[in-house]
């Protein structure tokens, strides 16, 4: 029998590859390497402060995120955003510790321009590279699908879709006639599950991977028994699909394994980076607009009678009601258990409000609600109470949005889903978005989303 402490261990460490340790160590080696070659380049002598910034850059940036498996163009924006992102970092702190100066100004600009080059074309390297690789005989990996269903279909498209995965996929084993499994998975059988354990002996088969429904358990089981038996490597694929996996991930919880298949991306650090990351950008936004704030409120009051400000009840984090300030566009204000949306050329709307709705400027209160803590600059926008009870009854997995404090820009809203939602499809599509940046958060993406919102205020015209 195993100790508790040793099987823990087993259970739990997951080996760090080649392919992910270059990836920790690309960023920060490359960005380190590039101001050192830069000042060598200036005859510059390597000082004291020069050597400080290298360890901050390799400190901020360790470890680095593996692109490898990312598209070219998709690569070059994230190098591009979080290069981005790292330069203001590092700006506010030259800024507050009176330290730019002691850079060379030519150094500091070429690096800048060379650096982002670099890193991309390092990473598009170790992609070419890693994708030769597994096209060499003998780095390929012979791989068999148990469970010719619609979850084994899509595991072996997987495998013969990832170019650098190095597995060539052999087949299926089923059990089940050919009218009880998919279509697809017919012409690829290779036999019943009692030849699995043969057929990997006679093939040198090396993985395994097992995608029978839970319902099949004891089959399951002996399936195991027989496959340990071999060499092989064996994975479990649960069949999933039916949920929206947000942040899955293994935990250990006191020596008991648990799959997280829905949880916050803003754990930890994460959720530290996030709030100090709301909170300088907001504070620096709000004094740098404040002249607009006062001269907005000014124009809603004379506009017509009532207050300036718009205070609406939203469901906020984990869906706890918050209150959320706008600058008011209406004559009325709909606040209660039925909330209707406004739609093109309502009545309710005055001249001044139907422009800063087109704008988007009403939203420019909510910086204090981002600084209050009840709201984030990026995030999934909040609807009403009233139309959440309504959608959560509608649209699949539609509370989930609600893991992350709401933003007042988000993804859903850089890809034109604004404004009214008159059809349950309209809003489907919004929390589809909604769920897709909670599953690929970064402040790479926080940053790339306020720059692309920026954009969108001056020639959107989807809100009124």
């Amino acid at each position: 029998m195993f100790e508790d402490r040793g099987y823990k261990r087993t259970f739990f460490s997951a080996p760090q590859s080649v392919t992910s340790l270059v990836a920790a160590l690309l960023d920060p080696t490359v960005m380190v390497l590039v101001f050192l070659g830069v000042c060598q380049a200036f005859d510059e002598p390597i000082g004291r402060s020069d050597l400080m910034l290298c360890i901050l850059i390799f400190a901020l940036t360790f470890p680095g995120r593996n692109r490898f498996q990312d598209r070219p163009l998709n690569a070059a924006v994230d190098i591009g955003t979080s290069w981005l992102s790292l330069l203001i970092i590092l700006a506010l702190c030259g800024y507050a510790t009176r330290s730019l100066r002691l850079f060379d100004a030519d150094i500091l600009m070429w690096w800048v321009l060379i650096t982002p080059v670099l890193l991309w074309l390092a990473y598009y390297g170790g992609r070419s590279l890693l994708r030769y690789l597994a096209t060499r005989p003998e780095n390929r990996r012979q791989a068999i699908v148990v469970g010719a269903g619609a979850l084994g279909v899509k595991v072996a498209r997987a495998l013969t879709g990832a170019g650098d995965s190095g597995e060539s996929f052999l087949g299926y084993f089923d059990d089940r006639t050919d009218d009880r499994v998919d279509r697809d998975a017919i012409g690829s059988r290779l036999g019943m599950l009692q030849q699995v354990a043969p057929y990997i002996r006679e093939q040198g088969v090396h993985a395994v991977y097992i995608t029978l429904p839970l319902g099949s358990q004891p089959r399951i089981v002996q399936l195991l028994e027989q496959v340990q038996a071999t060499t092989a490597s064996i994975f479990f694929v649960p069949d999933v699909f039916g949920i929206s996996i947000i942040q899955g991930r293994l935990q250990d919880m006191n020596g008991v394994p648990v799959v997280g298949l829905c949880e916050t991306p803003f754990t930890g650090t994460n959720r530290l980076v996030k709030r100090l990351s709301d909170v300088v950008l907001a504070a620096i936004i709000l004094v740098l607009i404040s002249p607009v704030l006062m001269t907005l409120a000014l124009g809603v009051r004379l506009s017509s009678p009532g207050p300036a400000i718009f205070r609406q009840r939203r469901n906020g984090l984990d869906g706890e009601e918050i209150v959320v300030y706008k600058f008011r566009s209406m004559r009325a204000q709909d606040n209660g258990h039925v909330v209707q949306q406004a739609v093109k050329g309502d009545p309710r709307i005055t001249p001044f409000g139907a422009f800063i709705r087109r704008t988007s400027l009403d939203e420019l209160p909510q910086f204090i609600n981002v600084l209050q803590g009840r709201m984030s600059i990026v995030g999934p926008r909040p609807h009403a109470v009233a139309h959440n009870e309504q959608y959560r009854q509608l649209i699949k997995a539609y509370m989930v949005r609600h893991k992350v404090k709401p933003g007042i820009t988000g993804w859903a809203q850089i890809h034109g889903h604004r404004g009214e939602t008159e059809t349950i499809e309209k809003m489907q599509a919004r929390v589809e978005y909604d769920l897709e940046y909670l599953r690929n958060w970064s402040l790479g993406l926080d940053l790339q989303i306020i720059v692309r919102t920026i954009k969108l205020v001056f020639i959107d015209r989807n809100a009124y």
